[in-house]
């Protein structure tokens, strides 16, 4: 059972004591992410300085690597993967877009006029075009991971265009990268409508992480916003947890297990208590 600590687990936290945290609670992996590892760098820390807190624990993956405008994308592909390189990361996270859900929201609501600098990426366009030009994005990212010794797996998110496990299948089927995976995150496959007999017909070659969390329901015709949807702790909201575990394990996967959760109570509770309870949470779930 191998279970990494995403760094959202202890919310308010930094990369210093996120590592410490992640290995007094007992994990064995961590999955760093930005904008911490970015808020610890742009102090003037060199990159390398992080390498030896991490003694004793593995960088399960490293992200997460945003959609924006090409040039902007390419840079920042090209600096999370020698990052990921530096701490021995497997694989790298891309997230479809746009990331800023309020970006998609307003798109919805006719709130975006021209000029306006946010990024809304394939929003608008028809869906096989939304699926083919994502695709080049991922696959550009999937060069330049594969050029740092890293995969890359795709999240598609809950509120994004690109949001469902079958568009991210079509992409992979399309660029044709080996290297190139997807990550299970249980929240956005649930709102975006997919289900664990999706998730069980999989290649397990292909899962690089499991995200374990949960959420509530999105009402109809609402954006999904993981800031309402996800506000809840890990087993305290609607996701049938141990479904979407049981359908995991059903493929053969024996990768990552990651914990995720974007909960404003306990992020207000102690880093320990928090990152070994969630620990605990997914060895009773996995076992």
């Amino acid at each position: 059972m191998k279970l990494s600590m995403n760094v959202t687990s202890t919310f308010h936290g930094n990369v210093v004591n996120d590592i410490e945290m992640a290995k007094a609670a007992g994990f064995t992996g961590i999955e760093l992410q930005n904008p911490k590892l970015d808020r610890y760098l742009a102090t003037g820390l060199p990159a390398e300085s992080v390498v030896p807190m991490l003694d004793s624990i593995e960088v399960s993956a490293i992200g997460a690597l945003q959609e924006s405008d090409l040039e902007t994308f390419r840079a920042e592909a090209e600096r999370i993967a020698k990052l990921g390189a530096l701490y021995g990361a497997p694989t790298m996270q891309m997230c479809t877009g746009p990331v800023d859900v309020q970006t998609v929201k307003d798109f919805k609501a006719g709130k975006i006029a021209a000029g306006d600098p946010r990024f809304t990426g394939v929003l608008g366009l028809p869906e096989k075009d939304q699926v083919e030009k994502t695709a080049e994005r991922v696959a550009l990212a999937a060069d330049i991971a594969n050029d740092h010794g890293l995969g890359l797996f795709l999240e598609p998110l809950g509120w994004a265009p690109i949001n469902r496990l079958a568009q991210a299948q079509q992409i992979m089927d399309i660029i044709k990268r080996d290297n190139v995976g997807i990550v299970v995150d249980f929240w956005h496959f649930w709102v975006a409508g997919d289900t664990p007999e999706d998730v069980a017909k999989l290649d397990p070659k292909i899962i690089h992480a499991v995200h374990v969390c949960d959420g509530v329901p999105v009402p109809v015709g609402e954006i999904p916003d993981q800031s309402v949807s996800r506000n809840v702790w890990t087993g305290g909201g609607s996701i049938p947890l141990q479904e979407w575990v049981d359908a995991v394990k059903s493929t053969g996967y024996d990768g990552w297990w990651c914990s995720e959760i974007f909960h404003d109570k306990s992020a207000e509770f102690g880093f320990l208590q928090v990152a070994k309870t969630l620990r605990s949470n997914m060895e009773i779930l996995i076992a």
